[in-house]
């Protein structure tokens, strides 16, 4: 293979020309280059190599189809992998290493492998490495694994999520899809027109002298272009792919960004969320290579692909050429070939005969006509250099070339027709799938529907776009072709290039009886490379049904799945990355938490004070002395994120009395009750204080995590179950800022802020709720405790948070008050005993295993009561909530697993949640214990490592403060 540039080039720009490296080597390229034709320019003839075998490869194509040239691209942070040359765009400074080698591409340590080949054939993993054990062998088979290496820093790219609509979607911008938009312009449609290359044209590009009109093809596609640019209601994307096609004629679009030095911020990629009352797929036709001996040598390439380079990048992929092809297009490429100075050394022709007009084109070549012939092998190392021909006659010919130009017939590309749930057919005519019957607003066109005659294609295009019969018509190319699914010689006869699946793989699938086709995919690994098998299912399904004796319908084809082409996991974020994915909500009194050196941390998406930071202070130092300040003076904790609903009707006390395990019609107003809602099985789901406002006015309170899921929940039971209720549920979470006083001074912090209500025991006991003003703000104050102590929570509007903050902070300093985090509010419920739903509950709690067992007694209907009652709930082995009291001065670990007095035994629980209590001066913990309720007083072991635990007494939950004496105070 010796590429080399020659004149022409449609893509390129000689005056601008390009620095980059291969393996660090300097490359002499130019703008519009690709990668790889960069390297096919320089005489790069290995660019990669195989996964399994490490076999040498060069370029075999020109598009998504490629298989071989995966290169990693960049440098530092801005490194991507598996990335094909041949859709890497050039840019000054670029970089590039193949994958999947060491050192390089020319001398690979790893070819090893290709000698041992004949011990790892297909599925070798599943009956080799039995001794003498897998744990042994399982290192190495994952670190062979992969091509290649993942960036381990943060993708620094930009990338970007737009949507858009349109009567027309029209994916390929090449003859037909051209036509498709110009009519569907005239016919006054909305129209986005999808190109992956950078420019327009698909196979125009290639044809230097096909008519259309009467005019040459370059002139027609000019005005097409001008004609498009200056529409109105015609959006035109170029480098960008479709890469899935979804329900409701909903497609994904990737757009790659051209680089812009003087735009550092434009985005590498853009996804595209469209939605079209109508979709055109006018994506072409993939060439398939032929299946013989030695075809994966570098220099042996497709040859549309070696015509590609041609006309679009002006590179010659070698000068003394062997054709090998069972189909008409083959001679276009050759023609090609000879007019840019290459030499026709031989066109090997399966078939016996050729329609005249593509004799007319071989009289041209004064090349020899082998008919009949088949290449049996290819030689050179690493490189080309020789091919084996066997003639019709028996004898063999051996010709000295430096490149081997393939085409065993066109595959339209059907995958997204596929995706949309379109069905295939089989066509005897082209030796292809093509699209069958549709599912979707979607019609395939040209040569993606196997219609190859550039008039023909282009009337389908028309006629698809919305327009009438058109007057355009092009000149055709004839098609015949005779199927080789492989060629019977000795050899290597790869089918897939990529994971080194060859015809002899195929074989010993179907000896093993894989003959699905989903089984043989799997079994070999046929399709399963980065291509996903654009070049090689169909021969790999027609060799199957060859061995099997099926056709190749009966065979089947596998599923054709998102993404069409391998896209980056950034483009499929877009800008919801890092806190854009999941924004954290703020406290009212956020500023204030920073000033006072809050640790700030993620708790159910909001960001709260973990714990406050003084100078030379551990994290468990802070805990401790927060903890402290709450049971012998008084904290100041911001609770606002807690669930907040409002539920208000004259069927509102009905309403909750059907989402709750105990009644809150009871209440009176002016009143709080705890209450447990579950879920149609009896699970705990969540917990929260509900408060009666009015006879009429509910404010619900729930979990800070569940606000949102228990606001979703009341309206999917009163819209769905019981519309007929006179309810209305307004969530309020965010109109309201919760400051809470906790302590044994929290009244007198309260009463010194100034308000007009009487905060005296007698007059405001706990649990009861009152409204006035507090501090200067019109407040709801409710006194209501997590923590054992005297509380307050004080409401105001949500901007009022940071001046009550303020004001309360000042008056709570005589009496040493210190702001409180969730660390040190964690631990105060839990010396209290107080429930955390999510930590002391599971997907399996019940009422009666966290002590709520009076829930039996209700008589009136509420969601889960059926569900109390069956057998497994009524279980006495039950996980039930317990205190565990520790017989050592330190705290448990949450997560270790309760047994009896020998470690060895089962698990019988495990702990929820656990810490060391300064004011008890020993460690606290919560548990679930099969039957726990009834087991209280008994001496356990806590697991703490291998052969290792801690003693703990079964107790009651609620370590501190057991009677309630100080909560009434």
């Amino acid at each position: 293979m010796s590429g080399a540039r020659v004149h022409g080039g449609a893509l390129i720009d000689r005056s601008r020309p390009l620095g980059c490296s291969f393996e660090g080597r300097r490359l002499t390229a130019y703008a519009g280059d690709t990668l790889a034709s960069a390297l096919l320019a320089n005489g790069a003839s290995v660019v990669g190599r195989s996964f399994k075998y490490h076999r040498p490869r060069g370029l075999l194509a020109a598009g998504v189809e490629e298989p071989n040239a995966l290169m990693r691209v960049g440098r530092s942070e801005q490194i991507a992998t598996n990335l094909r040359a041949t859709e890497v765009e050039l840019w000054d400074g670029l970089e590039a290493w193949p994958i999947n080698c060491w050192p390089n591409a020319r001398f690979d340590l790893g070819a090893v492998n290709n000698l041992f080949s004949r011990f790892i054939p297909a599925g070798f993993y599943y009956k080799t490495f039995m001794w003498p054990h897998w744990g042994l062998f399982e290192p190495f088979i994952r670190k062979a694994a992969g091509l290649g290496v993942a960036p381990d820093q943060p993708d620094p790219s930009r990338y970007e999520t737009r949507h858009a609509h349109c009567d027309v979607l029209i994916v390929g911008a090449g003859p037909a899809g051209l036509s498709a938009a110009l009519a569907a312009d005239a016919g006054g449609k909305r129209v986005i027109l999808v190109e992956q290359d950078p420019a327009l044209g698909g196979s125009l590009l290639d044809e230097d002298k096909a008519f259309i009109d009467g005019r040459l093809s370059d002139d027609w596609l000019s005005e097409a272009k001008a004609s498009l640019g200056a529409a109105r209601d015609v959006r035109v994307l170029t480098r960008t792919t479709a890469t899935g096609y979804f329900d409701h004629n909903c497609l994904s679009l990737l757009e790659r960004v051209p680089r812009e030095p003087t735009r550092p911020n434009l985005p590498s990629e853009r996804l595209w969320i469209v939605r079209a009352q109508k979709v055109v797929l006018a994506t072409g036709a993939l060439e398939r290579p032929l299946v013989f001996p030695g075809n994966d040598r570098p220099g042996v390439m497709l040859a549309s692909a070696v015509r590609n380079y041609l006309s679009r990048f002006g590179v010659l992929a070698g000068q003394q050429v062997v054709i090998f092809t069972n189909n008409d297009s083959a001679y276009a490429a050759a023609v090609a070939i000879q007019e840019a100075g290459g030499k026709i050394l031989a066109v090997v022709d399966i078939r016996a005969a050729r329609p005249p007009e593509v004799t007319k084109r071989l009289a041209k070549l004064g090349a020899p006509l082998l008919e009949g012939a088949r290449v049996v092998a290819t030689r050179g190392r690493p490189s080309l250099t020789e091919v084996d021909i066997l003639e019709a006659t028996g004898r063999r010919r051996r010709i000295k070339a430096d490149l081997l130009a393939m085409s065993g017939g066109w595959n339209p590309t059907a995958h997204l027709h596929c995706q949309s749930g379109g069905r295939l057919a089989w066509d005897e005519a082209i030796a292809a799938f093509r699209p069958g019957a549709r599912a979707q607003a979607e019609v395939s066109v040209g040569a993606a529907n196997g219609v190859f005659g550039l008039g023909a294609a282009m009337t389908e295009g028309a006629r698809a776009g919305g327009g009438s019969e058109p007057a355009t018509s092009g000149t055709a190319s004839p098609w015949t072709i005779e199927p080789l699914w492989r060629v019977a010689a000795k050899g290597k006869a790869f089918v897939d290039f990529q994971n080194d699946v060859t015809v002899s793989d195929i074989e010993l699938a179907a000896r093993e009886s894989f003959i699905s086709v989903e089984h043989l995919k799997r079994y070999t690994t046929l399709g399963m490379a980065p291509d996903q098998g654009k070049t090689s299912n169909v021969n790999g399904l027609a060799v199957m049904a060859e061995l099997t004796g099926r056709s190749i319908p009966e065979t089947g084809t596998t599923r054709f799945r998102f993404p069409y082409t391998p896209t980056a996991f950034g483009a499929l974020a877009g800008r919801a990355r890092g806190e854009l994915f999941r924004p954290y909500r703020r406290l009212p009194t956020h500023d204030r938490q920073h000033a006072a050196g809050a640790v700030l941390e993620e708790y159910g998406g909001w960001l709260r004070p973990a714990y406050y930071r003084r100078v030379g202070e551990t994290p468990h130092a802070a805990e401790q002395r927060e903890a402290m300040s709450v049971r012998t003076g008084v904290g100041l904790f911001d609770g606002s994120p807690l669930g907040k609903i409002e539920v208000v009707g004259t069927d509102a006390a009905s309403f909750l009395d059907r989402l709750y395990a105990n009644s809150m019609s009871t209440l009176k107003v002016g009143r709080a009750r705890y209450g447990l809602m579950l879920n149609e099985v009896g699970v705990v789901i969540d917990d929260g204080v509900t408060t009666r406002l009015a006879e009429d006015r509910f404010l619900v309170g729930t979990t800070s995590g569940g606000a949102e899921r228990i606001s979703s929940w009341m309206d999917e039971w009163l819209q769905c179950e019981w519309p007929t209720l006179d309810v209305l549920i307004a969530p309020v979470t965010t109109a309201w800022a919760v400051l809470t006083l906790t302590g044994p001074q929290a009244r007198a912090v309260l009463q010194s802020v100034g308000g007009d209500i009487d905060l005296a025991p007698a007059a405001f006991p706990h649990m009861a709720y009152r409204e006035g003003r507090v501090a200067g703000h019109q407040a709801r104050v409710l006194r209501a405790s997590f923590t054992g102590e005297v509380s307050f929570e004080v409401s105001v509007a949500w901007d009022q948070a940071e001046d009550l903050w303020d004001r309360l902070a000042q008056a709570g300093a005589p009496f040493g008050m210190a702001p409180v985090g969730i660390d040190a509010w964690m631990l105060l419920r839990t010396e209290k005993g107080y429930l955390h739903v999510g930590t002391d509950t599971d997907g399996s709690t019940a009422p009666a295993d966290i002590g709520w067992e009076r829930t039996f007694r209700r008589r009136d209907e509420f969601i889960g009561r059926r569900s109390l009652t069956r057998p497994d709930n009524l279980r006495t082995d039950r996980h039930q909530l317990v205190g565990l009291e520790g017989l050592e001065p330190v705290a448990l670990t949450p997560g270790g697993h309760v047994r009896g007095g020998a470690l060895a035994a089962g698990s019988e629980g495990y702990v929820t949640s656990s810490g060391f209590s300064p004011i008890l001066g020993r460690g606290v913990a919560l548990g679930m214990l099969k039957g726990g309720s009834r087991r209280h007083g008994e001496v356990l072991t806590v697991v703490t490592g291998p052969d290792k635990g801690r003693r703990v007494r079964v107790t009651a939950p609620g370590a501190y403060d057991p009677q309630g004496e100080r909560l009434n105070g």
